[in-house]
């Protein structure tokens, strides 16, 4: 198998064609190795892959042709050493706190991401004696104050999920270096096509190459991208071990993915800032969260660190009280009121998604912690997709504005 192009290429072209190896038939598009293992020549060979003296695929749990096709272009575009896929963002979180922690570390998490991540930190770790502090992720100081002598591993994502809230990347890897912890950034949101972490001295990046990666909400999978030395001395271990393995067809679907990622994420981040400026003036809009805005307190650190400001908004609606309950009903009229848009907590998507996070992606975590991390009952995000943005507007025109009869109607 020969390799394609070199790392001089620019962006977009790697995109098509790094890491793409062709087999004996020299097929253009990428091969689909579905095989769970592989022949050796000899037993003398199959000894030498095992034990790692010869380089070579083994095992589809821990080596295939496929998903390492999908691991090299992906480590082309984050500008990363070596990459590792898993079967989903959730199991590339997983197994960088296990090739990292042991019982009576100490983890620092922003208190604005993901339900799941929560759930992960709070409940699965502590049952091994892993300990976790939730900070401000928007306040480095808070990050500072919460580090004691057993902190190893900060956990962030930016933008954050759903509140769009930025982590300073360049302040988040000194402090990481600083104490001796692993610096780890989930790049889902805004994908290499318009952030890359490491360039900021970050350690290592996770994804969730569900969303954006495939771009067409088809299969699940996660990576996880780093050093040479940490992603085949700490990670490899844990995901040979304990196997949470990327399919081959799903490595093959996330490599068609790819391919169109850098266009997707242009024009998708430029119908999100058209959907969000216009969503500010809504009379049933109360605050629309979005790093491309210029009300959004970290907009020119978005400018710094991205390219573009992403494809998901968020944005509370006016309920008639501040009551909860009323909030989430408001809130649910106007999600039930859409026509265009699908109803989903997925997102990444090129069909345009929206949902409750508050019930949905964080309904699972207690309501304090969705109190800390800033959610409310009154939150929708929208995922923007690919559809014309004047059908998006006119699809949340009607919806905010059936909401707001009913909210006449209720009180």
């Amino acid at each position: 198998m020969s390799k394609e192009i070199d790392e001089s290429a620019d962006f977009d072209t790697r995109a098509v064609r790094a890491g793409t190896q062709r087999s004996q038939f020299n097929e253009h598009s990428e091969a689909l190795f579905l095989t769970s293992s592989f022949v050796f020549d000899s037993a003398a060979q199959a000894a030498a892959r095992f034990s790692g003296a010869e380089a070579g695929n083994v095992y589809s749990r821990f080596t295939n042709p496929t998903v390492t096709m999908f691991e090299q272009r992906l480590a082309s575009l984050e500008g990363a050493e070596d990459c590792m896929a898993t079967a989903s963002g959730m199991a590339a979180i997983m197994a960088t706190c296990l090739a990292t922690l042991r019982a009576g570390d100490h983890v620092i998490c922003a208190a604005n991401v993901f339900g799941a991540t929560i759930q992960l930190f709070s409940n699965l770790l502590a049952r091994f004696g892993i300990a976790v502090t939730y900070v401000d992720a928007t306040d480095i100081g808070a990050w500072r104050a919460a580090a004691t002598a057993n902190t190893r591993l900060l956990y962030c994502e930016t933008p954050s999920n759903p509140l769009m809230e930025l982590v300073d990347l360049t302040q988040f890897g000194h402090f990481g270096r600083a104490i001796g912890a692993v610096s780890v950034v989930d790049n889902c949101f805004c994908t290499p096509a318009l952030q890359r972490p490491l360039e900021f001295g970050i350690d290592v990046v996770i994804h969730s190459a569900t969303k954006y990666l495939d771009g067409q909400g088809r299969v699940l999978g996660g990576a996880v991208l780093g050093s040479r030395a940490f992603i085949r001395d700490q990670l490899l271990p844990v995901l040979r071990s304990s196997g949470p393995s990327l399919s081959p067809f799903n490595a093959w679907v996330l490599l068609k993915g790819l391919e169109t990622l850098a266009i997707r994420m242009r024009a998708q981040s430029a119908a999100a800032q058209a959907l969000a400026e216009w969503l500010e003036r809504q009379a049933g809009v109360a605050r629309v969260y979005f790093p491309g805005l210029q009300s959004h307190p970290q907009a020119a650190l978005a400018r710094q660190q991205q390219s573009q400001a992403g494809a998901v908004v968020a944005f509370e609606v006016k309920a008639g009280n501040s009551n909860p309950v009323s909030q989430r009903e408001r809130a649910w009229r106007v999600i039930d009121a859409v026509r265009t848009m699908s109803i989903t907590a997925n997102l990444g998507d090129t069909r345009s998604t929206i949902t409750h996070p508050a019930t949905t992606t964080h309904g699972r975590i207690a309501q304090a912690d969705r109190e800390r991390a800033g959610i409310s009952e009154a939150l929708i995000r929208v995922a923007v997709g690919l559809e014309s943005v004047d059908d998006l507007k006119r699809d949340l025109e009607h919806a905010l504005g059936s909401g707001a009869h009913a909210d006449s109607r209720h009180d």
